[in-house]
């Protein structure tokens, strides 16, 4: 069933300007098939280049397969290729008639597993790949939370290497059925299972011939249908300032703006701002785009804003409508997965990134891990590991202007950073939470923390 139609002509800017947009994420165990998927759909939908194609060729002639191995197509990295592994995750960039595309194929070695959490951090949709012959193992089931975590509002568990299993219905079923439990318990809000063969083409871009007793869409049909609703523009407003312009040149001899990308909501001209933590208000002189005057801007646009007062606003201040300005806290309280392998430990010092702001922070408890198996929340772990996914309290040097994280999903992140050296060591989500965690003595007020 492998596809031989050579790649066509790509869009037109004017077909691309009105198609919508659509990211979404891979993510399952290793050796679940991927990296094949993402390298079939892009054939498939003749979305690569007759240039790659012929290197994906002839680097499957030197190691003897008869057949071009699709996953080089997306394992671009050297220990990628020779490990057969997916380490680093791969972005891709492509489009139909009917959608443009942004892929990030994430690794399925548990050990880069955070890289999955960078890959659906701002993922619409994520696609959960299943080997048939196993079925759903601790792996999918930590995609699945994380999917959850992150809120991700479509999830598709294709279940693949259905051809190793003689396209059995009664395997997908079952697979599909348990899944399904799992993630719903989870808390996602839709879940669509595909049977598939990634290394045959069945139900990828084209229905399978193998499977009659399928009757949903394939998986390129539900990535050009499923709905867009992630309207930033409409959210809470919020512009993080990065950077204070200040010309002084005689042509703009009293300049000031505010510049930042926009990551939620619109701001106009004559609008009352508030400038968080500080609490200062006041009002929107005039919006700069690409050195040009307007009257509104909207996210993602990156724009400078000029203010009708003169206050301190510094990098990491947060901008937001004065009608519509989230609290200030130094106690966070938020769920997060481990990414680093040293472990997270109550007493930890860290600094806390949110937005563009950067402050020093203290763990102070770490109420309860999720266990995955049964969902089930472990008391007081005392610290978390890598991958782990659990409940943390944090006391921050300064106040923050924090959204919850289901009101936004930028606004409402942060990553906590190792002060020593610079890593990543905890991805947040303020305010989320699988289940209610018991209540927690605090016993830590005597620990030397000083603010």
């Amino acid at each position: 069933m492998t596809s031989t139609t050579e790649p066509t002509e790509p869009l037109s800017v004017e077909q691309l300007s009105a198609t919508t947009l659509l990211r979404f994420a891979t993510a399952g165990s290793v050796d679940d098939g991927k990296s094949t998927l993402v390298g079939r759909l892009l054939h498939d939908s003749k979305s690569i280049l007759t240039d790659q194609l012929e290197a994906v060729e002839r680097a499957s002639a030197s190691r003897g397969q008869d057949t071009p191995d699709l996953a080089l197509l997306t394992d671009g990295l050297r220990a990628e290729r020779e490990q057969g592994i997916t380490i680093d995750v791969a972005y891709r960039y492509f489009a139909t008639a009917r959608r443009r595309f942004i892929l990030a194929d994430t690794p399925g070695h548990v050990q880069y597993t955070r890289n999955m959490v960078t890959g659906a951090s701002t993922a619409d949709l994520a696609v959960v790949l299943v080997d048939a012959r196993n079925g759903v193992i601790e792996q999918t089931r930590r995609h699945a939370a994380v999917a959850a975590l992150l809120r991700v509002p479509h999830v598709v568990l294709a279940v693949n290497k259905m051809d190793l299993v003689e396209y059995k219905e009664s395997v997908f079923a079952a697979i599909a059925e348990e899944f399904t439990a799992y993630a719903s318990e989870l808390g996602v809000p839709e879940i669509t299972a595909i049977p598939i063969s990634a290394l045959a083409g069945d139900n990828v871009v084209d229905a399978s011939a193998n499977m009659d007793w399928y009757g949903g869409p394939t998986v390129l049909e539900h990535l050009e249908t499923v709905p867009v609703s992630h309207d930033l523009a409409h959210c809470h407003a919020r512009l993080p300032v990065q950077y204070v312009i200040r010309p002084q040149t005689a042509e703009h001899p009293d300049y000031r703006g505010y510049a930042g990308q926009i990551a939620a909501g619109t701001f106009r001209v004559g609008e009352s701002v508030t400038v968080l933590p500080s609490g200062r208000t006041t009002k929107v002189a005039g919006i700069d785009l690409l050195g040009k005057p307007v009257d509104i801007a909207w996210t993602p646009q990156s724009v400078t804003l000029l203010l009708e007062d003169d206050i301190d606003i510094s990098r990491g201040d947060l901008l937001v409508p004065s009608k519509d300005a989230p609290p200030t806290t130094q106690d966070v309280e938020a769920t997060v997965c481990h990414v680093a392998d040293e472990p997270l430990t109550v007493g930890h010092r860290v600094l806390l990134k949110h937005g563009t702001r950067t402050v020093k922070a203290i763990v102070k408890d770490i109420p309860s891990r999720l266990t995955l198996d049964d969902l089930s929340l472990h008391p007081h772990p005392g610290r978390l590991v890598a991958n782990d996914i659990g409940r943390v309290k944090i006391r921050t040097a300064e106040p923050l202007p924090l959204d919850a994280y289901a009101d936004s999903r930028r606004t409402g992140a942060f990553i906590l950073i190792d002060p020593a050296d610079g890593t990543t060591l905890t991805a947040g989500m303020v305010g989320e939470s699988f289940a209610a965690p018991q209540p927690v003595k605090d016993d830590s007020d005597d620990d030397g923390w000083d603010f």
